[in-house]
């Protein structure tokens, strides 16, 4: 693995304002979201209004990946998507989310989840994570991908690689009257051929006009989570695979988790809605 520097806080630049004509989630200004009371399983009103704003976070991320390069801040990610995400009539829905101060969640080389973009500048060999979402329409959409940034080691290249297919692999074992643990017996199955660790207190979850339904989707084989599949049912899929332990430590910001021995992990998500015979992904650009 890259022999590089582990990744300490930047500077926060000031915070980026959206044009008042669009409309906030409930949660905005608030230190926490009203608890989701509704169904798990949406109408296709809904699922289609879903697919907009899965489409509109798919694009953004896009747009931000295409800047991933040596020198590049994780702030001017966060400034292009939280840009095309405003452009496009849709909120970023982390900005404000209890607190979290930015536009999307950039995590770098050890960091599992919920990186804030700062002053921080990439360097040759990093990988990146990118998790974006896009509320619109009174819906939410969330996704998130690792990216290369220049010359990245195999082990690393790897590691991307099949946390990806771990993803695709898990979008393929959903099937309404399934348990939904079946979802991580598949992912922790294929990352134990290479030794990886499987993050466990970081989960996928229930999505629709809330960001966090309530819904978990573990990762990990779990006898607990034992919820049916059921057509309609709106949730996403976000396997962090790491190079060593699932065990963690949070920074003192309260938001960056990184992998307690320092060692990478890659993360990949889509959004997703069940169907009759399986799932269609709706966060795709």
């Amino acid at each position: 693995m890259s022999g590089q520097s582990l990744l300490v806080p930047g500077e926060l630049s000031p915070t980026r304002s959206v044009p008042g004509n669009i409309r906030r989630p409930e949660y905005v200004g608030k230190p926490a979201p009203t608890p989701y009371s509704g169904p798990e399983v949406q109408n296709a009103e809904t699922i289609e209004r879903m697919r907009i704003a899965g489409r509109i976070a798919a694009r953004a991320m896009e747009e931000a990946a295409k800047l991933i390069a040596p020198g590049v801040t994780t702030d001017e990610l966060d400034r292009v998507a939280h840009e095309f995400m405003c452009d496009h009539g849709a909120y970023p829905s982390t900005l404000g989310y209890r607190g979290f101060p930015k536009s999307l969640c950039s995590s770098v080389n050890e960091v599992i989840c919920h990186g804030i973009p700062d002053s921080t500048v990439l360097q040759d060999g990093d990988i990146v994570n990118l998790d974006v979402t896009a509320y619109i329409n009174g819906v939410h959409g969330d996704n998130n991908a690792t990216y290369l940034c220049g010359n990245v080691d195999e082990e690393s290249k790897l590691l991307v690689e099949r946390t990806r297919e771990s993803l695709n692999r898990a979008i393929k074992s959903v099937r309404p009257g399934r348990q939904i643990n079946i979802i991580g017996r598949v992912i922790e199955s294929y990352a134990k051929r290479f030794g990886y660790g499987v993050v466990r207190d970081f989960t996928g979850h229930g999505i629709n006009s809330s960001f966090h339904s309530g819904l978990i989707v573990p990762h990990y084989d779990s006898p607990h989570h034992t919820t049916l599949i059921q057509p309609g049912m709106t949730f996403t899929i976000e396997p962090m695979l790491t190079l060593g332990t699932h065990e963690y430590d949070m920074w003192d910001d309260g938001w960056t988790v990184v992998t307690k021995d320092r060692k990478r992990t890659a993360q990949f998500e889509h959004t997703l809605v069940v169907t009759a015979n399986g799932a269609e992904i709706l966060t795709l650009p």
